[in-house]
């Protein structure tokens, strides 16, 4: 099968080379060598023609030019819409490194502190209490924490909020007490409570959601706007959104579904798009394309396409591990349907920056150490390692997350794009 789009410029001779570094992406189409991305073809073709993953959209890229990008299967099993490098899809948990860069331009600019207690920014953050259990007729047992939240405990996620996906104790809070989840994006999804005193441990959860809300309070505007001023229109990132435009929902690919038996299906599933708080945690839908700008602004410093979007500075502290002796732990699934066990790197030890998890060593695809990566609930990922150079983006529409099918294609991809280089 050809994919619908599969374009590469490789580094030695390449058209498109140098186009990164300042105007729009521009890809060549030079003939696949030797040392081409074939294979990567190859297994995303067979991937879809199986029905094995409904659609995937890959790039990869340098600092000099695009290494690959390929389209393969369809927006939704069943109908005719091919994948395409423009094709949109929601990019869920990929939004926090971007809600994180808007509240580090706020750092920069004097108006936000990642030592400042955050109550004194969003004051309803001061109501979160510790839950320490529930009593024998179910009643949530909570006590105040022992410290202030500050942005860096929430940039960092050791605040001590969680996510239902991963932590039962969350679901049965947001059961007896009526908390809806996150994904309602309605204000009320914030009063779930710190599941430990802030700085003591490392859970994820929906600290970014407050985050975005420091970024709101101080900047006046909603975060679309925010992001749209300060982020997207300089990276040209025309393709991202919270809320889905006309143009782009023409180009929307559909969230599926993999039963106990593997067979996936299209299901109904689109975050508000009138949602009482815009979710700086995960709200984000967006492109291949558009994301991959924003991984090369953070490679290369902070500036792309002649825009200065962060201090050099700023990167390289957002790149540190920020968590000292705690780990990245294994993710325990608490709800089989949206999200498998996740354990990242077994085997390794794995820290966290401002908004970035970061490997501690070499990763078997070529991944250097220190290199910065996450992901979206829908198995969308990417990486950023500025030590090569290089850094990729892999969207696909399949829940739950951490889907073995995609971590392996995804595995395959990163493996070749090293090798290509």
């Amino acid at each position: 099968m050809t994919p619908t789009l599969s374009r590469r410029a490789f580094l030695k001779g390449a058209a498109g080379a140098g186009a990164l570094a300042s105007g729009p992406l521009v890809l060549s189409r030079p003939a696949l060598g030797k040392n081409g991305l074939r294979s990567v073809d190859d297994a995303l073709s067979r991937a879809v023609e199986t029905k094995a993953m409904p659609g995937v959209v890959v790039v990869a890229a340098t600092d000099k030019a695009i290494v690959y990008e390929g389209a393969f299967g369809k927006r939704e099993l069943g109908k005719e819409a091919p994948m395409t490098a423009d094709t949109v899809v929601w990019i869920a948990s990929m939004t926090k490194a971007i809600t994180a860069t808007a509240a580090m331009q706020l750092v920069e600019r004097g108006k936000l502190s990642l030592e400042q207690p955050a109550s004194e920014v969003v004051p309803e953050i001061a109501a979160a209490k510790v839950l320490e259990g529930f009593d024998a007729a179910g009643k949530p047992r909570l006590r105040a924490p022992k410290r202030p939240i500050t942005l860096e405990h929430l940039l960092t996620h050791t605040a001590g909020f969680g996510y239902d996906l991963w932590d039962a104790a969350i679901g049965e809070y947001e059961k007896v007490t009526g908390t809806p989840g996150i994904i309602s994006c309605k204000n009320a999804a914030l009063t779930t409570p710190l599941m430990f005193d802030p700085g003591d441990r490392w859970e994820y959860g929906i600290s970014i959601d407050w985050a975005g809300k420091m970024v709101e309070a101080v900047s006046g505007t909603r975060l679309e706007q925010y992001f749209r001023e300060n982020i997207f229109d300089p990276l040209g990132m025309g393709d991202t959104s919270f809320q889905i435009s006309p143009s782009q929902r023409t180009r929307l690919a559909s969230v599926h579904q993999r039963d106990e038996k593997g067979a996936l299906a299209p299901i109904q599933f689109e975050i508000p798009q009138e949602p009482e708080f815009l979710m700086g945690g995960g709200g984000l839908y967006g492109t291949a394309r558009d994301y991959l700008a924003f991984t090369q602004m953070i490679m290369q410093g902070g500036r792309f396409r002649g825009a200065q979007v962060l201090r050099p500075e700023t990167v390289a502290l957002m790149s540190q591990n920020h968590i000292g002796a705690l780990e990245v732990p294994v993710f325990r699934t608490a709800a089989p349907t949206l999200s498998n066990d996740v354990e990242l790197f077994p085997g390794m030890s794995k820290k966290w920056g401002l908004s970035f998890l970061i490997n501690s060593q070499q990763t078997s695809s070529g991944r250097s150490a220190g290199s910065l990566a996450w992901a979206g609930l829908a198995n969308t990922y990417f990486w950023i390692d500025p030590t090569k150079r290089v850094s990729g983006v892999f969207l696909s529409q399949v829940l739950p997350f951490y889907d073995a099918t995609a971590i392996e294609l995804l595995g395959k991809f990163e493996t070749e794009v090293y090798r290509a280089l």
